[in-house]
């Protein structure tokens, strides 16, 4: 019985690896930093508690954290939202391309063989699990390069509970905007419908402008922009964007108080300003979003 559930992954990832681009096994290779629990399709899978978290944390501390580390290639600006309300989840991605017929063809029958149904530009709705942010690679395209309406729209959200990213256009924004939770960064909008485009890519590397995108990344998307926070480097990313909120907060009330001058605040801090700091984490233990434990932890490595 052992040996035949053994025989059944083995086929069904084999099959899952046809109507993708890269197999199961290609992605744990590209994600390989990556320690902690996966979906079946390979990606990482970081805690909904980090989700939740990244929310509250800046665009331009993420960057300048990743940026540090040499992450240079992860933001992308200039897109037109459903609404201002900013989004977070983990990249499933898609790639898409102009059409060449013969190709289309093959691909099409390629997703088919892997048990995939319907129009290719629903396979990556499928494959979609909550907390994920559907973000797709379709050149740019506005004219005929909607990748959905407000039907897929609805798909989308009951499956992820999220919204998506394009970086191509929609059609129906009055529907889309009628579903409450959903929202959606893209370059434009246009009442056409999608042609003479074809899915190449599922689950795999993809560019968005100025960004690199694995399937797993973080995606935080506000106001100025989308980040793709590597996975591997999302808690990290994260703790320290809320240590420096922290740290601005207790500032800036220090400041208002009059108790330090700007010069002290904004410099390296003395011993006595951080004995203060430490004094103000423990009056106000309601502001933290990590345990004090993982704070503790944090700070030691810490130059301030």
């Amino acid at each position: 019985m052992k040996y035949l559930s053994i025989l059944l992954f083995a086929a069904f990832t084999a099959n899952l690896a046809i109507g993708q681009t890269i197999s199961r096994e290609k992605l744990i290779y590209y994600t390989q930093e990556w320690k902690g629990e996966r979906f079946e399709d390979g990606r990482p899978k970081v805690s909904d508690d980090l989700l939740k978290r990244a929310l509250n944390i800046s665009i331009e501390e993420a960057w300048g954290y990743l940026r540090n580390r040499g992450y240079h290639n992860q933001f992308e600006g200039n897109w037109k939202t459903i609404n201002n309300k900013p989004m977070v989840g983990r990249a499933l991605t898609a790639q898409y391309m102009p059409n060449r017929p013969e190709l289309a063809e093959r691909m099409k029958n390629d997703g088919h063989k892997a048990g995939r149904i319907g129009a290719p530009n629903s396979w990556p709705i499928d494959m979609l699990q909550e907390g994920d942010i559907y973000i797709a690679d379709s050149y740019g395209k506005i004219i005929d390069g909607t990748l959905i309406g407000d039907n897929l729209g609805n798909a989308i959200y009951a499956k992820s509970k999220n919204g998506v990213i394009f970086n191509g256009s929609l059609r129906d924004l009055e529907g889309l905007e009628k579903i409450e939770g959903f929202n959606a960064f893209v370059r434009g909008w246009d009442p056409s419908y999608i042609q003479e485009m074809m899915l190449m890519g599922l689950n795999t590397p993809i560019q968005i402008g100025r960004a690199t995108i694995l399937p797993g990344d973080v995606i935080l998307a506000k106001r100025e922009g989308i980040i793709a926070i590597p996975a591997h480097l999302a808690e990290a990313t994260i703790i320290n964007a809320e240590f420096v909120a922290l740290r601005d907060q207790f500032g800036i009330q220090r400041l208002k108080e009059g108790k330090y001058t700007p010069g002290q605040i904004d410099t390296q801090w003395t011993d006595a300003i951080k004995k203060d700091f430490l004094k103000w984490l423990d009056a106000n233990p309601n502001l933290l979003p990590m345990s004090r434990k993982e704070l503790d932890e944090f700070m030691k490595d810490r130059s301030w």
